[in-house]
């Protein structure tokens, strides 16, 4: 049935649609195979043109890789994972996620941002907010809201093929959120309020909350805190280290220091090759994951072209640090 399925596609997608994966090289194929089984990469989205001959087969545009490029991404060695960051933008259906389940193997997984408004207290004076610019967040950290707007809809469209929710709360000053220790409270009862089953990860941009009572908000809820390589933050060693090891790992390298994220598009794209290359860094993540493997622990490894250049092969190199012996 598949390979029927694949025969009919030869004749019903036009040509200028079809992408598919970039062949893999025996290499490539054998360092994924060395990795750890519980550990999953993924890059942050996937409609980057620059990609062609490292994920794509072939020259496609943007909107061809955004509806068409998720089915050759999965099919990556390295890639048994993707974060998905339109979500942060505007929540999406269930229909949306269910299009997007189908396209990739059962044993791949989708770290899913939650809609931003939820991760805000003020909304920023932009323009996509409309009439809501300026003003206090209806929905922070809203778990109604959250439960019908996010988890239901993505565990209804990709059933086990959920793996984190991703709340990511931007810098933000502290005393707007209630003070480190208040906004523990508040994220608490946040968490508790949210739909049990699916993994959910904080990501914090304003280092004054990573505190010991964010830390224990997060193990009495079950929730785990993601580990985040951006210049807001603390390096992600000191970050494991205030808030423990329980649950699955969640990493996710987005910007590299020194860097305003308009400046990284500039200097990066079109993210066809490794620019800045932070052997540091990726020892850090390496050892992290390579702990969490040893402890049977999953572990999300979510990749952005804004860390060294190349999402992909960032994720090559650091696919490579993990598969060398400790």
């Amino acid at each position: 049935m598949g390979r029927r399925r694949d025969q009919l596609e030869l004749f019903t997608v036009p040509e200028p649609l079809r992408v598919g994966p970039a062949p893999a090289s025996p290499a490539l194929t054998a360092l994924a195979a060395r990795l750890p089984a519980g550990v999953r990469f993924g890059t942050s989205s996937w409609g980057f043109p620059g990609w062609e001959g490292i994920v794509w087969d072939r020259p496609a545009t943007p909107a061809v890789l955004a509806r068409h490029g998720l089915r050759a991404y999965a099919q990556h060695p390295l890639l048994r994972a993707v974060g998905l960051d339109r979500t942060y933008y505007a929540p999406i259906d269930a229909d949306a996620f269910a299009t997007m389940a189908a396209e990739v193997p059962d044993d791949f997984r989708l770290v899913v941002k939650a809609h931003e408004l939820i991760c805000m207290a003020r909304v920023p004076s932009h323009e996509r907010h409309g009439a809501l610019r300026g003003q206090a967040s209806p929905w922070f950290l809203d778990a109604a809201y959250t439960a019908r707007e996010v988890v239901a809809p993505a565990l209804a469209g990709l059933g086990a093929k959920l793996g984190v929710v991703v709340f990511q709360l931007p810098p933000q000053p502290a005393e707007l959120l209630g003070g480190p220790v208040g906004f523990a409270a508040r994220l608490r009862a946040f968490l508790r309020a949210l739909p049990a089953g699916p993994c959910y990860a904080v990501e914090l941009r304003t280092p004054q909350l990573l505190c010991d009572a964010y830390a224990a908000a997060l193990a009495d809820t079950g929730a785990v805190h993601c580990l985040n390589v951006h210049p807001a933050m603390p390096d992600v060693p000191v970050q494991a280290a205030r808030v423990g090891t329980h649950g699955p790992l969640v990493v996710r390298w987005m910007l590299g220091r020194g860097f305003a994220y308009d400046a990284a598009v500039e200097r990066y794209r079109p993210f066809d090759r490794l620019v800045d290359e932070n052997p540091p860094v990726r020892r850090q993540v390496a050892t992290l994951l390579r702990a969490a493997a040893a402890a049977g622990r999953a572990a999300y490894a979510v990749i952005n072209n804004k860390a060294e250049g190349s999402a992909p092969l960032t994720i090559r190199a650091l696919a490579a640090e993990l598969a060398e012996p400790s």
